[in-house]
């Protein structure tokens, strides 16, 4: 009996690893080809006008949750943030170097690069390093940036899916934390603070990612 209940198990445990291996070869995607010049130039510049991307550089501060949990006071003039997630509070002096934080501060770091990056990912268009290329997609226009320099993964890939309006609608990832190529999450949930647009919600098959804008000025 138990020889029968373990054989189940172990036929059970195969099958979910044989649809995990299918979903992950129909899911998994390369990299596209893009193809660089005017018309990708032209493109980072709609939405980042869209956007309001001079507006968005002339904030001071910006307060904001991420899946609500890790809640950030970010002092942009003063280049420092305050990062609370659950009984933890830090201050972040981001003038440091990154090798003298301790322990706590680093986890707060690397929770504060990967969170405000979901906020204003649109806004780094135009960062050092940032290759940018057109690619056709099958609705709105496609604007691939790679990093190539900068943040905790340089090398990631992100697919933008843009409407008419300049406004993106969802991305494509290839990121070295997510195993699967061309995983697709929204943008939408706009919202307007101060003549800058934030996406709030970021939804896909597999996880929804909100992010929750509470003050800028």
């Amino acid at each position: 009996m138990i020889r029968k209940i373990l054989r189940f198990f172990g036929f059970l445990a195969l099958g979910v690893i044989a649809l995990v291996a299918i979903a992950y070869v129909i899911i998994d995607k390369p990299v596209p080809n893009g193809t660089l010049g005017q018309d990708a130039e032209a493109l980072t510049d709609e939405v980042l006008n869209a956007l309001n991307k001079q507006g968005f550089d002339s904030l001071e501060y910006i307060e904001f949750t991420f899946r609500n949990t890790n809640r950030y006071k970010w002092d942009r003039r003063n280049n420092s943030v305050i990062v609370n997630w659950e009984e933890q509070e830090v201050y972040l002096d981001l003038n440091r170097p990154i090798d003298s934080y301790n322990l706590l501060e680093l986890k707060a770091y690397q929770n504060f690069i990967n969170d405000s990056f979901w906020l204003m990912a649109p806004f780094k268009l135009r960062d050092e390093g940032v290759i940018r290329s057109t690619v056709a997609v099958e609705n709105g226009r496609g604007l691939l940036v790679t990093y190539s320099s900068g943040g905790l993964t340089p090398g990631d890939s992100y697919l933008w899916i843009i409407d008419e309006n300049g406004f993106p609608t969802s991305w494509k990832l290839w990121t070295s934390n997510i195993p699967v190529g061309g995983l697709k999450l929204g943008w939408s949930g706009w919202v307007n603070k101060n003549d800058v647009w934030f996406s709030t919600v970021h939804e896909g098959k597999f996880t929804t990612v909100p992010v929750e804008v509470h003050l800028v000025r």
